[in-house]
């Protein structure tokens, strides 16, 4: 009878030992195939994001800016507007700045054609924001103290991006980091269907 258990616990290990190589192939594979998803994926195609906000005027966004003037998005109208929300110690924000900032200066060089630009300053201090432009350069609008400009777009997490017509009305949202391509992109589809 020993003779006989012992057989069983033979046979059933060499079945273990059988299936574990096959079990570790197909993690294997299974991580290698998330990989090449990964480092496929478009790192700064950013998301559109739908939005109830889509279609309709921009929410009220008053706030206190960098330089001490005073935003009012209201005021901007007869421009095309981007808001761009960011916080100091986001990765993706800080992978999408080298973008912004080429961004606004093909727009700056289309004069009064160009889009506004406007970062959002979201839970951050004065103190990190000035560090992070002073150390990675841009020059436009900082909106620091605001009135809960994220809550009113439905912010939940940065980056986002919120394109907003000379009329006031929201067009477009895209969340997650951008490249300044998409931005470009965007913003001509969106010239090109408000010239229709």
């Amino acid at each position: 009878m020993t003779e006989v258990s012992d057989d069983l616990i033979d046979v059933g290990e060499q079945r273990r030992n059988r299936v574990a190589p096959w079990i570790a192939m197909a993690i294997a594979i299974s991580m290698i195939a998330l990989f090449v998803v990964l480092i496929g994926a478009d790192p700064g195609g950013g998301k559109d994001a739908q939005s109830p906000l889509l279609g309709r005027p921009a929410p009220e966004a008053t706030g206190t800016l960098m330089d001490g003037g005073n935003f009012d998005l209201s005021q901007r109208k007869g421009s095309w507007v981007l808001l761009n929300f960011f916080r100091a110690d986001c990765v993706p924000c800080i992978q999408e700045h080298p973008a912004l900032v080429d961004f606004n200066e093909q727009q700056a060089e289309l004069g009064i054609d160009g889009a506004e630009f406007y970062s959002i300053v979201v839970d951050d201090s004065r103190e990190d924001v000035e560090e992070f432009f002073a150390d990675n350069g841009g020059d436009w609008p900082v909106v620091l103290d605001h009135q809960l400009i994220d809550v009113a777009f439905g912010v939940a997490l940065v980056p986002e991006t919120w394109f907003i017509d000379p009329s006031g009305i929201v067009q477009a949202r895209i969340i997650s980091r951008v490249s300044a391509e998409r931005l470009n992109i965007t913003m001509q589809q969106l010239r090109e269907v408000d010239a229709e």
